[in-house]
């Protein structure tokens, strides 16, 4: 089959989005399809290989096609909708249209079905919903108008009616969408993965050092602030945040507030680091963190990446008990599940398995040995227990 994948962001790009992109087009390859990659040209010069970057195996299936696209960021996304409806033109350059990119899902689906290939779309969240509430989510964020809230709920509907093919990353997600839209049909729910690599028993023993590891952004949604007030309560418990941009505010906001509980000394600040060495990071702690808060973002529609490599690194689990957490994770078999923003009960979560070795072991394994459900080959559909659209 041949795919081409529209994703309008700068590539590599650092953040989550840019991971799932590569991996997910990777293990579509590797399914045995051929993944054409459209994408907005690297930032930085000279420009990266975002195969090295990945450390994905270079392929011919995967083609990487960036859009000439330049100017202030509205010349540049009116330059890459331009380019992908032209790659787009045409039912025999592609056997299937994919994006987890609304704007550009709506955009196709203006294109007459006889002209194109069909679309499927991958939903990360009902989009009015979260720009809603990202101002008080993100500190870059800008308020929404009430004429964008409209568009963006225009295209949702357009998109959930329209396209041939719908994606979520969890179930709560796809039953939000139908209870908000009506019911179609034809969704799947996939959710994220990470790379699975093979451990030994030794593997599952953490270090002597007590340590508590956080990886991924540090958005006040995120719930790194919920954390660094447990460690607060944790004094013999070390801390290390993998991940953070330094041009981004909230580096510094979290570094402030770790010297206000007077934590600094004991948490380890690494900005960001290159995806492959995430895992080596996490593998260094004892326990990781899954803090996030209830938000319209983490209650029903997060699937985070950092779960999935948190399981495949053989280490014990301490997260928020959320819907869509509980898709995956299950307290006391799995994982320690804790109510989600409360600072005491995470910290007492967090002592709880540095306290006990076997229980840590236990459930690090548990954690682990689910994993082949969620590893990157079986999101590109090469297991065969791949969940098959339903309707909703």
């Amino acid at each position: 089959m041949r795919i081409t994948y529209f994703a309008d962001i700068r590539f590599p790009l650092e953040r989550a989005n840019g991971i799932q992109t590569m991996e997910t087009c990777a293990a579509l390859t590797a399914r045995g399809h051929i993944v054409d990659l459209i994408v907005r040209p690297d930032t930085k010069s000279p420009a990266r290989n975002p195969f090295d970057y990945y450390g994905v195996a270079r392929t011919d299936r995967l083609r990487i096609a960036r859009v000439p696209a330049s100017g202030r960021a509205p010349s540049r996304r009116f330059g890459y909708l331009a380019f992908a409806a032209s790659r787009a033109l045409g039912r025999g350059r592609a056997d299937v249209l994919m994006t987890r990119d609304l704007g550009v899902a709506s955009m196709l689906l203006r294109i007459p079905p006889l002209m194109r290939a069909p679309v499927v779309y991958e939903s990360h969240g009902y989009a009015p919903e979260v720009a809603a509430a990202l101002p008080d989510l993100v500190a870059t964020a800008v308020p929404p108008g009430a004429r964008k809230l409209q568009r963006l709920a225009a295209r949702e509907a357009r998109v959930w009616h329209g396209a041939q093919g719908y994606v979520t990353i969890t179930a709560a997600l796809a039953q939000d969408m139908a209870a908000r839209l009506g019911a179609r049909q034809r969704v799947a729910v996939v959710p994220d993965g990470a790379r699975l690599r093979p451990l030994t028993d030794a593997d599952f023993e953490p270090p002597a050092r007590q340590v508590v590891a956080y990886s991924g952004h540090l958005y006040a949604w995120k719930g790194v602030d919920v954390l660094l007030q447990a460690l607060a309560l944790l004094p013999d418990a070390q801390g290390l945040i993998v991940g953070g941009h330094a041009e981004e505010p909230d580096l510094g906001r979290v570094k402030a507030l770790a010297a206000q509980l007077g934590i600094a000394q004991r948490v380890t600040f690494t900005g960001i680091v290159p995806p492959g060495e995430v895992a080596v990071r996490l593998r260094s702690a004892s326990v990781l963190a899954l803090p996030n808060p209830a938000s319209a973002i983490s209650t029903r529609s997060t699937s985070p990446l950092k779960l999935f490599e948190y399981m495949a690194a053989g280490r014990v689990i301490v997260a928020s008990d959320l819907p869509s957490i509980r898709e995956v994770l299950h307290d006391g078999q799995n994982a320690l599940l804790v109510p989600p923003g409360d600072a005491t009960a995470l910290a007492a979560g967090l002592r709880r398995v540095l306290d006990d070795r076997a229980l840590s072991s236990r459930l690090a394994r548990a954690a682990f040995a689910a994993m082949p459900e969620y590893s990157w080959s079986r999101r590109g559909g090469s297991r065969p227990s791949l969940p098959r659209y339903r309707n909703y």
